[in-house]
């Protein structure tokens, strides 16, 4: 993962300490699907979420392929996940949206409007900068090197995007190439924020990876084909 410049680096080692805990002193060869069974029940009496041993036994299993794949281990168990996964399915209508963006600090407040209405990833928006942002074709671009997926996209500017965009020029800094920035300084994690915002809203269990679940279906209620939808978010 740090060969490849993986960004999920930070998320495989947390599995991967949870299962050192379990696995530590097992060889390759003895993790079978039974012991892996063991594991998982393990989990489940830790509190551990069905998604998030789902994810942690899909890295181990992912860690047996590049052991195969380097000469270590001759094959490698398929393994069983758990069922009962609750897919996230969280909303927010946009009354609500409102009220939540009033209690956001100022400062936050053109970040997550832009989150809401672009549907792109937090740590996408975090990290966009001047340089991708053309104010001649109202249009701005997220690089490779800042895309999960590693794909470029081009994001139309048009309404509120357009609005929040000039407004965000009229901050702009000589010193910070950053679009959303809190005093010159890139904006960092907000969770407390956010937290503290949905308390005082009456809002519970939303997060703001919701916002782009909200931005895919506020574009379909729109009209706009989800081929396009998809292509924006």
């Amino acid at each position: 993962y740090y060969v490849n410049g993986r960004r999920s680096l930070s998320t495989a080692l947390n599995h991967v300490r949870h299962l050192r805990e379990f696995f530590s002193f097992d060889r390759g060869i003895d993790i079978t699907p039974s012991r892996v069974k063991a594991y998982q029940v393990h989990r489940l009496g830790e509190g551990a979420s069905h998604a998030t041993i789902n994810r942690e036994v899909a890295c181990l299993g992912h860690m047996l392929s590049l052991a195969v794949n380097s000469g270590k281990l001759s094959r490698k168990p398929r393994f069983q996940l758990l069922d009962g996964e609750r897919i996230r399915q969280g909303f927010l209508e946009h009354g609500d949206f409102l009220v939540l963006l009033t209690n956001l600090p100022d400062y936050l407040k053109p970040v997550v409007e832009f989150l809401y209405l672009s549907g792109w990833r937090k740590s996408e928006v975090r990290k966009l900068e001047w340089r991708d942002v053309d104010l001649a074709g109202q249009a701005v671009r997220l690089r490779i090197e800042n895309s999960k997926n590693k794909e470029s996209r081009i994001l139309p500017l048009t309404g509120q995007l357009w609005q929040i965009v000039q407004e965000r020029a009229k901050e702009r800094r000589l010193d910070c190439p950053f679009v959303f920035h809190h005093n010159g300084q890139k904006i960092g994690d907000f969770r407390k924020a956010w937290k503290a915002a949905c308390r005082t809203s009456g809002l519970k269990g939303v997060l703001v990876h919701d916002l782009r679940r909200c931005a895919a279906r506020n574009l379909s209620r729109a009209g706009v084909p989800e081929s396009v939808a998809m292509e924006i978010t």
